[in-house]
């Protein structure tokens, strides 16, 4: 039997009402079924998602369904599929989005002729049943470039504020240098520690066009959703990032952009508090206040002159605490 082209890791908890869609559409990926890897983990969940991933399963050469008894959480589910790949290529899909036909068809196309570590698309978001295009923000397509250079400009979007893991394909050759894996145990903002892993250290990406990965918003079940205490993993999450910015060889280059980041989605996270108890509430603003203080004097003070009215209001309480200007 042929190698699969592709593995495809697929964790989902109780997606039962989107898995079906999900999974068929990996269907259509390949003319032949053999070019994809199916690996599908059921996080826990209490729903059919377990019984149609195993479904589903069959209808691939190449498939592997692990079931966790109790959530383990999204980066750590990932993780797991990465044990189980095959293949030069891998990608994540989580279980409430899908992908237009042939889009893994040509990603691992562009993969092999573009020679790169890995590569990024453009996504659709889907609510409500009105479809909202969502442009990675790079402006140069089809064209190999350096991960580290498309970090910057520190106050603009770039390559690094579009985390998604879905949104592309890597080499395996990644797996190996230790740039793929996930923070174990983040429920959620597992992606910003792993994105800028990944663009600080791979050495080579392009942005390409593919038929488009559709992201559904607005589900009730989804992390990006919920108020509960799973949303305070943000502040590990950025805690890492400063980490990881702060122990690179052009730290001076790159911290300015972890502190840009970190401040506005700080003061976002703030907003989404107000609508969280009293106690969660107090706990987030806690776990912000320390993530405020540790951040660098001159770049914090340089961030924070150029961040808008809006955001300086939300956080002004927090930094006054800290010993920031507001």
């Amino acid at each position: 039997m042929r190698t699969p082209l592709v593995t495809v890791i697929v964790p989902a908890k109780d997606a039962g009402q989107y898995i079906g869609t999900t999974l068929e559409t990996l269907t259509r990926q390949f003319d032949d079924p053999a070019s994809l890897k199916l690996v599908a983990i059921d996080d826990g969940s209490r729903d059919d998602t377990g019984m149609l991933m195993r479904h589903y399963a069959e209808r691939f050469p190449h498939s592997t369904v692990i079931e966790n008894p109790q959530p383990r959480g999204l980066a750590s589910a990932r993780n797991q599929g990465l044990a189980h790949v095959e293949g030069d290529a891998v990608c994540f899909l989580d279980g409430d989005d899908w992908m237009q036909p042939q889009r893994l068809a040509v990603l691992t196309r562009r993969l092999r002729e573009l020679d790169a570590d890995f590569l990024r698309t453009d996504h659709v978001t889907v609510k409500a049943g009105v479809r909202t295009l969502v442009p990675a923000p790079y402006p140069w397509r089809e064209r190999v470039g350096s991960p580290r250079e498309a970090i910057l400009p520190e106050n603009e979007p770039t390559m690094v504020d579009y985390p998604f893991a879905w949104a592309g394909v890597l080499h395996r050759r990644l797996i190996d240098d230790g740039l793929v894996a996930f923070t174990p145990g983040l429920f959620t903002a597992e992606d910003r520690p792993w994105i800028w892993r990944l663009h600080l250290q791979a050495r080579s990406f392009a942005v390409v066009d593919a038929p488009a990965l559709l992201y559904r918003r607005g589900v009730s079940t989804s992390l990006t959703q919920v108020r509960d205490r799973r949303q305070l993993d943000f502040v590990r999450a950025m805690d890492e990032v400063l980490d990881i910015a702060a122990a690179d060889a052009e730290a001076d280059r790159f911290l300015p952009k972890a502190v840009w980041t970190v401040l506005a989605l700080s003061s976002r996270h703030l907003v989404r508090a107000r609508r969280m108890t009293p106690s969660l509430r107090a706990e987030m603003r806690a776990g912000i206040r320390g993530l405020l203080a540790r951040l660098p004097e001159a770049e914090a003070s340089a961030v924070l002159a150029r961040l808008d009215g809006p955001r300086r209001r939300v956080l002004a309480p927090l930094l006054r605490t800290v010993g920031r200007a507001a």
